[in-house]
């Protein structure tokens, strides 16, 4: 025959690893959640910054025009 014995605090440790389990299952739902909005956060951040690097870049060819192009044309009136 075994020798068996009831433990006490079996159930009292098994409705805490339940407790434990349930807040870490909503902790894990939070972190997804977190997740899924900083993946979002994280497209806009990509869009802006190629619409920045599109900007700049029309900004440095309207400033790299050539010097022909920024002096006004000399007048044929004469003085």
């Amino acid at each position: 025959m075994l020798n068996w014995r009831r433990d006490p605090g079996y159930e009292q440790r098994m409705r805490l690893l339940k407790q434990e389990n349930a807040r870490l299952e909503k902790v894990n739902a939070e972190l997804k959640n977190q997740n899924a909005n900083l993946k979002k956060l994280n497209a806009r951040h990509e869009q802006l910054n190629a619409r920045g690097r599109e900007l700049l870049s029309s900004a440095m060819q309207l400033c790299s025009a050539p010097e022909s192009s920024l002096t006004p044309p000399s007048s044929t009136d004469p003085d």
